[in-house]
């Protein structure tokens, strides 16, 4: 009796993952690429998301050296080079980040989310930008929700 409970409490914990979405959001014919120049360097800091489907508006986003945090939940994370990243085990490509390092799309290339995020919340004109990446990238915007 003394074993079980470890393994009951055992199974209870799952790591933690990004939130699906059942129907893609990206067309799968439409070209895709990642921002080559992204380094977790880049990234690292506070965000806000401004607009998403996978990723409601307002999540607190925050990227460490190790961790990719939402609204303070920690999922695993690693740079697998020029702008690609596996989050939880998951790929998120980062398809656009502007020269300052304020406003950033990213998504999953196989559709299961998109967001784009700012460190103020309030991208200005870095918004329509970040649009037209993702549309060009075959991403349904009109899916996403927030600005």
């Amino acid at each position: 009796m003394k074993w079980v409970l470890p393994l009951v409490l055992a199974g209870c914990t799952t790591a933690a993952t990004l939130p699906r979405v059942d129907i893609p959001l990206r067309n799968p014919t439409a070209p895709i690429a990642s921002q080559a120049d992204v380094t977790l360097k880049r990234l690292a800091g506070e965000w806000i998301v401004v607009s998403g489907a996978g990723l409601a508006p307002g999540t607190r986003v925050r990227v460490t050296a190790k961790t990719l945090e939402l609204d303070g939940v920690a999922l695993a994370l690693a740079d697998t080079g020029e702008g690609r990243l596996l989050v939880g085990g998951d790929p998120v490509w980062v398809h656009w980040l502007d020269i300052g390092n304020r406003t950033a799309a990213l998504g999953d290339p196989n559709g299961s989310r998109v967001w784009i995020m700012d460190r103020t919340g309030a991208p200005g004109d870095r918004l329509a930008a970040a649009r037209k990446i993702l549309t060009w990238y075959g991403y349904d915007l009109d899916r996403m929700s927030g600005a």
